[in-house]
């Protein structure tokens, strides 16, 4: 068993080295997930409380993923054209004031477009705070930043969802009025403390020629295969905030025991996440993100056979495994294959991926149950995840090796017969014939 000595060493070598812009950026993000409530309980808030039907709440949930999906590229655009910073506090300013409004709403029609308003607003800072953090932190460090804010995401989960399990049996108002709260305080961290980091025009043109713009982004076919089986591992993942919920509600569970049981989720997260990223970081990218989609798909499809609190928080402890694992691995992967001057208009393209997926997922679930019951979601969720595996071990195949990053944080010159990354190369022309495809992060949960 280590000693206490070696878990502090181990302790300060996955914080140390970090830059102070980085720790401001994580605490913003704590912050604002210190007060999640509404992705988290609008389908019992919708179900319970309004006493809407399954089909409505996965139809307003579905509206929420629908503004997401159109704010993720927008976000990613403005990252790169107007800075991060812009992006991250008029974004968190117009989530913070649409929550707010939402906490009022009765009528279903308004319920549904404030929905969609939050959903966009709330989504437009995740391709800004993905590029800001790969602008700031040197490549080497990357995989342990995205790991830290991972866990600075899922700790502020573990703490939110606890505490708003019970608020929700008192007041489901209460607790979207705590999130506006938070993300307003979010905002005046960003404000006061974070600095823009978009590159220069001066550094953009040290990078590889040309512009990159959307079709770039899209004609990047291995990218674009990349964004695909993002959407298949989220669609498993956002069953813990849409078909979880509503499956425990027909089993006659209440709030505070889904709050407890998914709150284990990001406990476990918070417990697990640095180590384990300390033990996959040198490892083989293809065997992770291919176990990591198992045990997602087989995780969610053991619930199943799930009849009490315990033994759904028993399917949460797989499936959250699997996340600690995808996440620091498939992010890092995303990073490798974005230039530096589109990173905004890459990350908002993978941002969309998790988008989609919760427009699709609410939609999904809520037929499947009403249609079939339960039991059939969990057994469509093993054969997604089955699905993804296969594609990531397709993909990886096709992939080079990550290099040796020196000290320096240069990257080194790659052999002439190397294949090459999109950061090393100039963006890809279209070729006759070419169609646009579809394509972490991050949260996120």
């Amino acid at each position: 068993m280590p000693s206490a000595v070696s878990l502090r060493r181990a302790a300060r070598e996955t914080v140390s080295g970090l830059p102070r812009e980085f720790w401001w950026l994580w605490t913003s993000t704590l912050v604002n997930r210190l007060g999640a409530f509404v992705a988290t309980f609008m389908v019992l808030w919708i179900t319970l409380d309004l006493g809407g039907s399954a089909f409505y709440a996965g139809l307003v949930v579905s509206l929420h993923g629908l503004g997401g999906v159109l704010s993720s590229l927008g976000g990613g655009v403005m990252a790169d054209r107007v800075g991060r910073r812009p992006t991250m506090l008029l974004a968190q300013l117009s989530t913070a004031a649409s929550v707010a409004v939402l906490a009022f709403m009765r009528d279903p029609v308004a319920i549904a477009a404030v929905a969609f308003v939050v959903g966009m607003a709330s989504n437009a800072s995740r391709p800004a705070v993905q590029a800001m953090m790969a602008d700031i932190v040197p490549e080497k460090d990357r995989v342990r930043a995205f790991s830290l804010n991972y866990w600075a995401i899922n700790l502020g989960f573990a703490v939110s969802s606890t505490a708003a399990g019970f608020v929700a049996e008192v007041s489901y108002r209460a607790g979207f009025l705590v999130e506006a709260g938070m993300t307003l305080v979010c905002a005046l961290v960003v404000f006061l403390k974070v600095p823009e980091s978009r590159p220069t025009a001066t550094e953009a043109a040290a990078g590889p020629a040309g512009s990159v713009g959307l079709g770039t982004v899209l004609r990047d076919r291995r990218f674009m295969s990349l964004v695909g089986l993002s959407f298949l591992v989220a669609l498993i993942f956002q069953q813990g905030f849409v078909g979880l919920p509503v499956a425990m509600g027909e089993a006659g569970f209440t709030p505070a025991d889904y709050g407890l049981a998914v709150a284990l989720n990001g406990v476990l997260i918070v417990a697990l996440q640095i180590p384990v990223t300390r033990f996959i970081q040198h490892r083989d990218p293809k065997r992770l993100l291919v176990i990591s989609s198992l045990l997602a798909g087989y995780g969610f499809g053991l619930t199943a056979f799930a009849g009490s609190v315990g033994v759904f928080a028993l399917t949460v402890c797989v499936w959250t495994l699997a996340e600690i694992v995808n996440a620091p691995t498939q992010t890092g992967l995303v990073v490798r294959l974005s230039p530096a001057q589109g990173r905004g208009r890459y990350q908002g393209m993978y941002t969309m991926s998790w988008s989609v997926a919760a427009l699709v997922a609410p939609l999904m679930s809520g037929f499947v149950i009403d249609r079939y019951g339960a039991d059939w979601l969990w057994g469509l969720c093993a054969l997604v995840g089955t699905a993804a595996g296969l594609g990531y071990g397709a993909l990886m195949r096709r992939l080079p090796g990550e290099e040796p990053v020196p000290a320096d944080g240069a990257r080194p010159a790659a052999p002439a017969d190397q294949e090459l990354t999109p950061s090393d190369v100039p963006p890809p022309q279209a070729a006759p014939g070419d169609t646009a495809a579809d394509r972490r992060n991050p949260s996120v949960h």
